[in-house]
């Protein structure tokens, strides 16, 4: 049985940072894509960082520079640093793994962990 848990979520001020954590159980790591989602309410998922198999991440325009994503594979954990945090990154931030390939369309990811909270204050 494949498990994604999140955690890390919380309440900040504008130009904040916070730390989301994934461990996820019942997958191999090094054969999935990871990656974080959000959604705002209202708004359609959308992916806002990848990693792929060979550990290239890949960021949504409007994160580059202020987030990073990574993982350990050794204990199944998936990262995503979040920093100088705006009121537009609120919302519910998903952990989901496809199997091999990575892509924007949420609808074709096989994994997703119940989503973890992430409310900017300006």
């Amino acid at each position: 049985q494949v498990q994604l848990v999140e955690s890390g979520g919380g309440s900040v001020q504008a130009g904040g940072s916070l730390r989301l954590s994934c461990v996820a159980s019942g997958i191999t790591y090094s054969s999935y894509c990871m990656a974080w989602f959000r959604q705002a309410p209202g708004k359609e998922r959308d992916r806002v960082a990848s990693i792929a198999t060979n550990n290239i991440a890949s960021y949504t325009d409007a994160v580059k520079g202020r987030f990073t994503i990574s993982k350990d594979a050794a204990e199944n954990t998936l990262y995503l640093q979040m920093s100088s945090l705006k009121p537009e990154d609120t919302g519910l931030y998903y952990c989901a793994a496809r199997f091999r390939w990575c892509t924007s369309n949420w609808r074709v990811w096989d994994y997703w962990g119940q989503g973890t909270q992430v409310t900017v204050s300006s």
